[in-house]
């Protein structure tokens, strides 16, 4: 007999329909699962056929295929394990109802319990795109999967609570979509613990509310690491359409916490300096979202940056400029997506000391010199602001009055944001770091003094084509914090400010 059950699959972060067929027929008792499965599918014949001899049910003693279409497509994980056993079921008569408005999705334990899965979410929603009507998911991924709007998503804890609701005993309920709410941070980093350091606070106000990449130098214990980890907390809440982008990859990569729906904060990344290349942009046979895309819509923070290895720090250039990451496999081409804020903090030397009055650097000119030569200068073109970050005096340490806090910071942030979105409202672009060449001159006017400005600071600190548009775009976002119309003189020597140290220590 043939029975076919509808699934779902995973390829990059986009779900898409896969059709479970299973044929029983006569001949020497087999279990054969066809259409490029992978070992994680291929294991699924074990969990079936304990699954079914567990629940009641009679495994076939006959020869069993089970075919994945399309065919062409690799298959991965246990997500599989539910809608084989179904058609196996359908197949050998022992489960008679019509499932074509169905899919199913889940892992089985040998007992019957439905695990987690990855990807859920993105395959609720290829479910939405082909019509299907209702969705069967495992418990713990029912609040996820109900992001997806008009289509039912029910959610099971085990082959029992599927069977019953099949056959009519028990009517499992709909899972209702979660109500999405951004406000209720759960972060306790505020800059308001931070002490001192009012140029490297307004540095990063200034960044948060432009969403311009940083470069952070200082002595160790100077608070580059504080400022980087508060940067989450000033950054504009989430939108629902990034909470959902955000959440596709968390899902994909099987890091959605717990169960739940939606991904509410922005993320703050910070891989150690030992990742590779693959561990930044994503690897594997198909590949997963790294680091690069973990942090989209948030934050990718990179402590020590001369101690990453020279092949991860070059990986970045690209997509910090493109927002987007494609990793090519002999399986294909994935793209995903990497809008990311890149902030990197580092000391000028070895020894944390070179340039600082406080305390004499032990370190040789060539060893400095070797050491600051790791950092590329295209990739450190790539970086908006420069910040030296210097070591907080006596006074500051302990003073007992705490700083700005994050809320108020915020707030002037999420200004300078809105004046952006009406800029650019019909145009697509997130904030002033993303303005394209094409936008450059209209949405960068600068007064004549601000013109006159501009034109000293390029023909006398030898700036780079991109770096002028830098200090273009950095000057359009202090201008935006300051409620300007056109960018000013004053605008671009703040602006030019923060492109100063690469001349300090690269002399570039």
């Amino acid at each position: 007999m043939y029975a076919r059950i509808i699934s779902l699959g995973i390829y990059g972060l986009d779900g898409y329909p896969v059709t479970v067929e299973a044929d029983t027929s006569n001949g020497l008792p087999a279990f054969d699962v066809v259409g490029l499965p992978d070992a994680a599918v291929s294991e699924s014949r074990d969990r079936v056929r304990s699954s079914i001899k567990n629940n009641g049910f009679t495994f076939p003693v006959s020869r069993i295929t089970v075919n994945l279409a399309p065919a062409d497509k690799k298959k991965t994980g246990p997500v599989y394990d539910l809608p084989i056993m179904l058609a196996v079921l359908k197949a050998s008569g022992q489960l008679h109802e019509n499932l074509d408005d169905c899919a199913f999705v889940g892992e089985l334990s040998l007992d019957g319990e439905l695990r987690r899965v990855n990807g859920a979410l993105s395959m609720a929603f290829a479910a939405q795109s082909a019509g299907i009507k209702n969705l069967f998911v495992p418990m713990d991924n029912a609040a996820e999967a109900s992001v997806a709007t008009g289509i039912n998503i029910f959610g099971a804890r085990n082959i029992d609570d599927v069977i019953s609701h099949l056959v009519g005993e028990k009517v499992l309920p709909a899972h209702e979509p979660p109500v999405f709410d951004s406000s209720s941070s759960t972060s306790l980093l505020d800059f308001s613990d931070i002490k001192g350091q009012a140029a490297a606070r307004r540095a990063m106000e200034i960044a948060a509310a432009g969403g311009h990449n940083v470069l952070m130098i200082g002595p160790p214990g100077a608070g580059k690491s504080m400022l980087a980890k508060r940067l989450p907390s000033i950054l504009p809440e989430l939108t629902h359409p990034e909470s959902i982008e955000t959440t596709k990859i968390y899902s994909v990569a099987g890091m959605l916490a717990g169960k739940a729906s939606l991904v509410t904060e922005r993320p703050f990344r910070s891989p150690h300096h030992t990742v590779s290349p693959a561990g930044l942009t994503g690897g594997g046979a198909i590949p997963r979202p790294g680091e690069i895309s973990l942090a989209h819509n948030g934050v990718l923070f990179l402590d020590e940056l001369p101690e990453f290895p020279r092949t991860a720090m070059e990986v970045l250039r690209q997509p910090i400029e493109d927002n987007v990451i494609t990793i090519s496999r002999a399986s294909g081409s994935l793209t995903y997506p990497c809008a990311i804020m890149l902030v990197a903090a580092m000391n000028p030397c070895p020894c944390g000391n070179f340039g600082n009055a406080a305390k004499q650097c032990t370190c040789a000119p060539n060893t400095v010199e070797r050491y600051l030569s790791k950092i590329s200068g295209p990739l450190l073109d790539r970086l908006d602001l420069h910040i030296e970050v210097a070591s907080v005096d006596y006074g500051a340490m302990s003073d007992k009055a705490r700083g700005e806090s994050s809320r108020d910071i915020r707030n002037r942030v999420a200004a300078a944001r809105k004046i952006q979105h009406e800029r650019f409202s019909e145009s697509g672009v997130a904030c002033n770091a993303k303005i394209p060449p094409s936008m450059m001159g209209e949405a960068c006017r600068t007064t004549e003094a601000g013109a006159a400005t501009l034109k000293r600071a390029f023909e006398n600190l030898g700036f780079s084509a991109r770096a002028y548009d830098k200090v273009l775009k950095v000057s359009r976002t202090i201008a935006d914090l300051s409620g300007d119309e056109a960018i000013d003189s004053g605008h671009i020597a703040e602006a030019v400010q923060y492109r100063a140290l690469d001349k300090k220590y690269w002399q570039r």
